[in-house]
């Protein structure tokens, strides 16, 4: 049964930084492409980035190109999604997610087998 948990949300004011994390257990890490997506109050979940199975190739969104980096460490089994000049619209839930083994970065939400429980990211103006 693969488990994801994330961790490192909260409340930040705008400029500022945060730094999510997703741990994963249940079955080989290194193999599988990670994404994170979010969803704010009233619209669609979103893809925001994801990384290759290797960590070798990464896409993110026009949105948060340039201010998001996205990374993994297979050792721990965890992927980061470091957030940097956050603007008040990216507050939404955060969700990390498990693809499929072998596979490069990955956009679309139905490609991805295995989801967490989702992290709050407030940015406040």
């Amino acid at each position: 049964q693969v488990q994801l948990v994330e961790s490192g949300g909260g409340l930040v004011q705008a400029g500022g930084s945060l730094r999510l994390s997703c741990a994963a257990s249940g079955r080989t890490f290194s193999i599988y492409g990670m994404g994170w997506f979010r969803q704010a109050p009233g619209k669609e979940r979103e893809f925001v980035a994801a990384i290759s199975w290797s960590g070798g190739s990464t896409d993110y969104a026009d949105s948060v190109k340039g201010r998001f980096t996205i990374s993994r460490d297979n050792a721990k089994k965890t992927v980061y999604l470091q957030m940097n000049s956050l603007k008040p619209e990216d507050t939404a839930v955060y969700y990390c997610a498990q693809g499929r083994p072998f596979t490069n970065p990955a956009r679309v939400a139905g490609t991805y087998d295995y989801w967490g429980q989702g992290t709050q990211v407030t940015v406040s103006s």
